[in-house]
């Protein structure tokens, strides 16, 4: 029989080596056992930790980045926040990804699709596993409930969960593969269209697993790694508002803002991380980048877990160690992918109120970082940007974390004409994290969580469903209060031999608190909107796209917002005409009005002899 899905043997809990800021998640690993050796409590939590591990898995059997839950292929680099970097022949697939001349063979779709599908295997074998001991699991107490319902809920949150990972980038006319399919066949052949070919939506699928999750999950956990009944509402706020938004008709939307909003005033009243910290903005900006400060901030509503030590380099560094390193300039080895865009770092330039400059002429201005007449990198740091942009960001000639301040090109871009000037900055270790790993030759990894959600994306969400429900103005409040916290920090000048705080001549101007910082850096300045741009749908929803692409930038979601707004064709053919006066590579570009999916892996639809069908868009 042909195989839909790439599935492992069943012994998910080898994957229990998975480093992690929890007792929970450090198990060591578990060989040789077979299924009926987890039929016990102790059983099913080897198989749930092994589950959880598959949401930090980047080692080669994965792709690599091809399916690291960062989407940073996807969100970033598809979506013009980023570039890929390297060089222009390195990874071939992942160039026509970023300059959308990708067909449906490409051999990231394919990876992405079966390391989805592996997390959704892993999800279904502990709900097989734990049904053969029901009753006896059942009888266990467990946080709030008893083992197994708690059990269950864990699991059909994470086959929810990565069931969405396949729609949000494929469509909802994918496979739902549940533990009834697997107990009949461990590789299942689900089809994604009925007796009359038509589409099989999932969403309802999806929404069914989520919501048992959040009504069946503890608030809170002793054990701090494991989802709690927060993030499944937060998740299945954020199911029902993609199956909302508009696409382009023909993905199985449908209109559910309503019910969104109700769940999301649960989560923004109620929520509380597993160290029973009420959901909160961090007060800076900055630590929720840095490790030891952003996992209890209050800001994390659901993180993948990670910690710089044990035996896993991989699972220290959920982008991949290896692969948004830069090939030598702090000697922690790398290949250089992931470097921002032109266009995403020129979009942090603030007018004089310090508000972004919506009407698009921060295309107009130069760029910020450009190579002077002895070839080397000069940044001009006099003009003003939001203080954002340097925590996102890494620019010659400003501190770039604990490490130096860069001012040379050697060993910190591979080529500058396919990757330009930037530097990924989010996810690379400072030098105080360099930590213990035992068996690693670099260093190039992290103790930072990675915040699939937090608190900032919340609140933007909440805003979002009141401009849609028709209460702009109220929105307002919510998107200003975002964008105050970015007032509380900012990077500070250093001295390049010390890495000690130096006198400036640069300032953050804080116009929403009315004051002035004269060792910043660079120029920085921050503002609030005004009421007047909450005046009015449009208006609103202008704020809102702007503010979420500032606030997540290099988090993943670039692509996945415009593709669900309807405006990915519109937003991206303007950025590729804007990058392309930096990096020849776009000056054929074209981005498809069709694409508001990916295509569905060709090999996929070939294993399946006509079970699969292609989605919509790429027939």
């Amino acid at each position: 029989m042909k195989n839909l899905f790439i599935y492992a043997a069943v012994i998910a809990a080898t994957m229990g080596s998975m480093t992690a800021c929890s007792d929970f998640l450090d198990v060591k690993p578990v060989t040789n056992k077979q299924e009926p050796d987890f039929v016990s409590q102790e059983g099913i939590t080897q198989l749930l930790t092994g589950m959880y591990a598959r949401l930090n898995s980047t080692d080669a059997n994965d792709g690599y980045f091809r399916s690291t839950l960062t989407n940073y292929v996807y969100g970033d680099v598809m979506g013009g926040d980023a570039n890929k970097g390297s060089t222009f022949q390195d990874q071939p697939d992942f160039t026509s990804l970023e300059t959308y001349t990708f067909t449906t063979d490409n051999a990231y779709f394919e990876t992405k699709w079966a390391h989805s599908y592996h997390g959704v295997f892993t999800a279904n074998n502990v709900i097989k596993v734990a049904d053969l001991a029901k009753e006896e699991l059942s009888a266990i107490a467990g946080q709030s409930k008893d083992f197994y319902t708690e059990t269950i809920a864990q699991a059909r949150f994470i086959r929810g969960f990565f069931h969405f990972e396949v729609v949000k980038l494929f469509g909802a006319a994918v496979p739902y593969v549940d533990d009834i399919a697997m107990k009949e066949n461990v590789n299942p052949q689900v089809s994604n269209v009925d007796e009359n070919g038509n589409y099989i939506y999932i969403w309802d699928k999806i929404v069914e697993d989520l919501q048992f999750a959040y009504d069946n999950l503890p608030d809170t956990w002793t054990e701090a790694g494991r989802v709690n009944k927060w993030a499944a509402g937060a998740m299945l706020a954020k199911v029902k508002m993609y199956q909302s938004s508009p696409y382009n008709g023909k993905n199985g939307t449908s209109n559910h803002w309503t019910e969104v909003k109700t769940i999301l005033e649960d989560v923004i009243a109620n929520g509380k991380d597993n160290k029973g910290t009420k959901f909160r903005l961090a007060d800076t900006y900055e630590e929720l980048y840095t490790a030891g400060e952003s996992d209890w901030t209050g800001e994390s509503v659901f993180d993948v877990q990670a910690a710089v030590s044990g035996t896993v380099e991989q699972t220290a560094n959920i982008n991949g160690a290896w692969h948004i390193g830069f090939s030598g300039a702090l000697g922690t080895g790398g290949w250089g992918f992931y470097q921002p865009s032109y266009d995403m770092v020129n979009a942090h330039i603030v007018d004089a109120n310090g508000l972004p400059k919506m009407d698009d002429s921060y295309r107009n201005d130069p760029a910020l970082s450009t190579l002077d007449e002895n070839n080397l990198p000069h940044t001009d740091l006099t003009v003003y940007t939001d203080p954002r942009l340097d925590v996102s960001t890494g620019r010659f000639e400003t501190p770039f974390l604990d490490w130096t301040v860069p001012n040379a090109l050697d060993g910190w871009v591979r080529d500058v004409s396919n990757g330009g000037l930037y530097l990924n900055k989010k996810n690379i270790p400072r030098k105080a994290d360099k930590g213990s790993l035992s068996n690693t030759t670099q260093t190039n990894s992290t103790a930072k969580n990675f915040h699939l959600i937090r608190y900032a994306d919340v609140l933007l969400w909440y805003a979002e469903t009141l401009i849609e429900l028709g209460q702009p103005q109220q929105a307002g409040e919510y998107i200003n209060q975002v964008r105050a916290r970015a007032a509380n920090s900012y990077v500070k000048a250093v001295d390049p031999a010390t890495m000690t705080e130096a006198s400036s001549t640069y300032v953050l101007d804080d116009k929403i608190n009315g004051k002035q910082s004269t060792d910043a850096a660079a120029n920085y300045r921050i503002g609030l909107y005004p009421p007047s741009q909450f005046a009015s749908k449009d208006k609103a929803l202008e704020a809102l796209r702007w503010e979420r692409r500032i606030e997540l930038a290099m988090e993943g979601h670039r692509w996945y917002d415009l593709a669900r707004w309807g405006i990915a064709s519109e937003v991206l053919n303007d950025f590729v005409k804007y990058e392309a006066k930096h990096l020849g590579k776009y000056s054929n570009s074209t981005y498809n009005a069709k694409w508001a999916t990916m295509p569905i892996p060709h090999n996929e639809i070939l294993k399946m002899d006509g079970l699969l069908v292609q989605n919509e868009n790429w027939k």
